[in-house]
């Protein structure tokens, strides 16, 4: 039988999480006193053909070892469900989330449940520009001394950075402290071929794309997009009219993903073929035009092609035809109006570029180059490395808020045009696809999601995180009863919901989203927990409500590796109620009897759905002795399929 504190961070550093991974997966590169042998993860490194670089960088700044401590911490909340708005009709089938709190608090809460399951995260995290209202705000409070302990570093480092994180501070190392640990969770959640965007203006672009080499790995690099948002420019700015903003792009791994490409609409295609290379159509004539044109001016380019039936063409250095060839061969010269000229190209790169060559038997026969698409002539596949559509204008985005609310009730919302382009690049259109956006504002990222899907078929699905940030009391928001982002966020997917339902009437798929909040723990809950003793009672677990107990539930589930919207099953355990998932029984009311337990061990024998590996008991609603009889009456007795059960205390 073990003990689990879910939200101690008792033995929480800013590399505790990480020196467990190397135990786990190198024990042979510590000593018996746990210390780390250098030179035997050297040799391991080494042997495997991996060359030890020489040369490195990195990005410091006042935090990065808070950061990185707050980034292993465990969630210090729970998860509740909003049972009022998931059972309404709509949304209870639905796959699609809305979670309202801190994201880092919810990303992990999501790491184990989604861990590698999510195909493409977009975030549109505060710019910091100084008049975007970003302040870092922690309300940990730690003292000098034991912050040093947690992060490794000196007692001023560490007086230093609690004066910054806590005092509204909007620096540079503000901001990195803020994201890091967001994008370092965030990380853990990606697939293997997973992506991420990321909205960024100029003021923390650069420092951005270095914490991204450091969280994601430099290889991982995908672009830096300039946005086209403003084609007009805004003038404000200072010495050059701003028309853009930047998307940072990442994968998990570039080996293992492949990236969407948009489709062509058949109207821009009319004059277009395709071949192994990609778009070209009928291109000059490349029998040359021009004072320069005449034989006499380039006798070296004026040579026979020879054509066959199959459209083959050859030169030769000594004019002469090739020895094999299909059907009939045509002899082709420069010759225009009965006068000698030349080619544009030599025979050299007739030869290395026959492949982008047209022969035209259009009346008589003619070569001509293939012209492929310049940039801005026609949208090719792969998206360009300027992402600019008409689309993508702020003034877009300003008119779907205003379209579904009658008012501008956001600033700056992004486009949904350019969010759902980002989708088609970052998922595959028929496979099932999360989407989360962890900084939802005024849930753009989830409107796009549902159209998209209502425009292709697609199987995507969207976590969006939004904190109930108030809105300004002199705000149009604050005045249409909308108090905070949250409301709005909430408020806009349901919205759209609507419109998609009835633009879209045959369309079948998910509208609904489910929501679920996080709340504090409660006062007492895990005071001196340490100090429990056989008949110490600290915390009264019989107090808590039904309601109480299912968010102890909702939080463990997904703790235990099942989604939000996993479903526990009811056990009647001759009137104790169990809930069981995914092989996890819990037991989480008081009042657990004799009886409970005669029941469970019959429903082992006799049940051949009813298989758990383990159970998982709420420590404050049984006393220590009964979790002994418990664990005693399961070892000793041997059920007839054999099951053995993993008790776990858990409080």
């Amino acid at each position: 039988m073990q003990k689990e504190i879910l939200n101690d961070n008792t033995d929480i550093t800013a590399n505790s999480q990480q020196i467990e991974l190397l135990k786990k997966n190198f024990p042979q590169c510590f000593d018996k006193d746990g210390n780390f042998i250098i030179h035997k993860m050297e040799e391991i490194v080494g042997e495997s053909g991996v060359e030890l670089s020489k040369e490195s960088y990195s990005l410091n700044w006042l935090g990065k070892s808070y950061a990185r401590f707050l980034a292993n911490e465990n969630p210090r909340m729970l998860l509740k469900e909003v049972k009022e708005h998931n059972t309404k009709e709509q949304n209870k089938e639905s796959q699609n989330l809305l979670i309202k709190g801190d994201n880092l608090e919810v990303l992990k809460h999501l790491s184990n449940a989604y861990a590698e399951s999510i195909k493409m995260i977009y975030i549109d995290p505060p710019y910091n520009t100084g008049s975007d209202g970003f302040v870092y705000s922690d309300d940990r409070k730690f003292r000098p001394e034991e912050l040093s302990r947690l992060a490794g570093i000196e007692i001023d480092e560490a007086k230093r950075i609690l004066e910054f994180t806590q005092s509204s501070a909007n620096s540079h190392s503000a901001w990195l402290t803020f994201m890091y640990p967001r994008l370092y969770v965030a990380r853990h959640l990606l697939k293997d071929d997973g992506v991420i965007f990321i909205s960024i203006d100029d003021n923390e672009q650069a420092q951005l794309k270095l914490l991204c080499d450091e969280i994601f790995g430099e290889e991982n690099f995908v672009a830096a997009l300039p946005t086209i948002m403003n084609l007009k420019g805004n003038n404000d700015e200072y010495g050059f009219s701003g028309t853009h903003e930047y998307t940072i792009v990442y994968v998990k791994n570039k080996e293992n993903t492949r990236l969407g490409e948009f489709k062509i609409a058949d109207d821009e295609l009319e004059e277009w073929k395709e071949d192994e290379k990609g778009y070209y159509k009928h291109g000059a004539n490349l029998k040359a035009t021009g004072g320069n044109a005449p034989r006499e001016k380039r006798p070296n380019l004026f040579f026979p092609v020879f054509i066959d039936d199959n459209d083959t063409v050859y030169v030769a250095e000594n004019n002469q035809p090739p020895k094999s060839y299909t059907g009939n061969l045509v002899t082709l010269y420069p010759i225009t109006n009965n006068k000698e000229m030349s080619w544009r190209w030599s025979k050299d790169k007739i030869r290395r570029e026959s492949t982008e060559i047209i022969v035209s038997r259009n009346g008589s026969i003619g070569i001509y180059k293939k012209q492929r698409p310049s940039i801005g002539e026609m949208p090719s596949k792969k998206p360009k490395s300027i992402f600019y559509k008409p689309q993508y204008s702020s003034g877009n985005g300003i008119k779907s808020i205003k379209d579904l609310f009658n008012e501008r009730l956001f600033s700056n919302p992004k486009p949904i045009e350019l969010i759902k382009d980002f989708i088609v690049i970052g998922t595959q259109e028929k496979d099932k696809n999360i989407i989360l956006d962890f900084f939802a504002g005024s849930g753009t990222t989830a409107h796009a999601v549902m159209q998209l899907n209502a425009e292709d078929g697609g199987n995507r699905e969207f976590i969006t995180v939004q904190i109930p940030e108030e809105t300004d009391e002199k705000s149009e928001a604050y005045k249409a009863g909308y108090k905070t982002i949250f409301d709005i966020t909430k408020a806009r997917i349901e919205k759209a919901a609507v419109k998609i339902a009835t633009e879209n009437p045959d369309y079948k798929g998910d509208l609904g989203f489910k929501i679920y909040e996080t709340i504090p723990v409660w006062d007492g809950y895990l005071d001196d927990i340490e100090e429990l003793q056989e008949e110490t009672t600290l915390f009264d677990g019989s107090k808590l409500s039904d309601e109480e107990l299912e968010v102890l539930l909702t939080t463990w589930k997904v703790h235990d590796g099942m989604e939000l919207s996993h479903e526990l099953s009811k056990i009647d355990l001759a009137g104790y109620e169990a809930c069981l998932g995914n092989e996890t029984l819990y037991f989480v009311h008081s009042g657990f009897s004799t009886e409970a337990l005669k029941k469970l061990i019959e429903k082992l024998d006799s049940d051949k759905t009813f298989e758990p590996s383990r159970v998982v008991m709420f420590g404050y609603n049984f006393a220590s002795k009964h979790q002994r009889e418990l664990e005693e009456a399961l070892s000793s007795y041997a059920n007839k399929k054999s099951i053995e059960l993993d008790l776990i205390v858990r409080y």
